[in-house]
């Protein structure tokens, strides 16, 4: 990716004009599908066990093929940044929502992930970056539809699973707008250093939390594992740290509020999951509150 400063070429562009839509694809509809992923792959791996091996793999993976590719080892101040940064956003992140997906269908999962936005906002001033009137007004629906959606069925019946994915959707807020402020290893490298030290950030997890590998996995469990390697972790994060660098921030985390429909589309279609009216009115008030936030922000841009 060329240097911010430096004018696009018409290559450049041309790279741009396609990369940006297909990378917005893969956050909408492959992330918003890796929800019930994560439902598939939990019938025989334990939670975090399972996030450490979708991460190791695929950090690997992308570690190599970069190696061979040339790619520049990151620097020391890159590696401890990517530490932090892929445990906030893939340990914190992504291992609670496998930890939630234990209690908690995939739909309604992803629906308070839908929550980040939200607290990226309230991150946001950490840096100066204080909502304005309107933002404050968005935060404010959004964090009523929190409460709202917690009053359904979806989450009143598991208080674990419910503060596991808040604390999932705040861990990976202050993991994007503390990035966006740090040395990160360059291009793809940056994907797959934050892929492998989450890695090891879940299986110190998984080991303290006595988890083991299956003795005789279900075929289907280990196929959802390998979508989530490839498709979940490979395109898709890719496709986050892509965007997030390449566009204005409200396009690059408005996923979060077409990944909650969509998933729950999925778990409704493949998976038979409910959803009642608490849960669909919750996640009907946090999608206007995010949206208030994103079209403040766009217009601020």
């Amino acid at each position: 990716m060329s240097d911010a400063a430096c004018p696009a070429t018409p290559a450049t562009t041309t790279e741009s004009r396609w990369l940006v839509p297909l990378s917005l694809f893969a956050l909408y509809v492959i992330w918003g599908s890796t929800y019930l992923g994560i439902r598939y792959a939990l019938v025989s791996y334990p939670p975090f066990l399972l996030a450490a091996l979708r991460f190791a793999i695929a950090g690997v993976l992308l570690f190599a093929v970069l190696r061979l590719r040339g790619a520049a080892l990151p620097t020391g101040r890159q590696w401890r940044n990517a530490a932090i940064v892929g445990t906030l956003l893939l340990a914190g992140g992504n291992g609670l929502v496998c930890y939630a997906e234990q209690s908690v269908s995939s739909g309604i999962a992803a629906v308070a992930v839908a929550s980040m936005p939200l607290f990226a906002a309230v991150f946001g001033g950490l840096y100066g970056e204080w909502p304005s009137r309107a933002e404050t007004a968005g935060l404010v629906l959004g964090f009523i539809g929190v409460i709202v959606l917690n009053l359904g069925a979806g989450l009143s019946g598991s208080p674990l699973g419910a503060i596991a994915l808040i604390v999932a959707a705040s861990s990976w807020a202050f993991g994007s707008v503390w990035s966006k402020r740090q040395d990160m290893p360059k291009g793809p490298m940056n994907v797959a250093a934050q892929m492998l030290c989450a890695s090891v950030a879940l299986g110190l997890i998984a080991l303290l939390h006595g988890e083991r590998l299956p003795a005789h996995p279900q075929a289907s469990a280990t196929a959802a594992l390998l979508y989530l390697v490839v498709f979940g972790s490979l395109i898709a994060f890719s496709a986050y740290l892509f965007v997030l660098k390449t566009v204005r921030p409200a396009l690059a985390t408005s996923y979060a509020y077409v990944n909650p429909p969509v998933a729950v589309l999925f778990g409704v279609a493949l998976a038979g999951e409910h959803v009642g009216p608490f849960d669909l009115a919750g996640m009907a008030i946090i999608l206007v509150g995010v949206g208030i936030i994103t079209m403040m922000r766009q217009r601020k841009a």
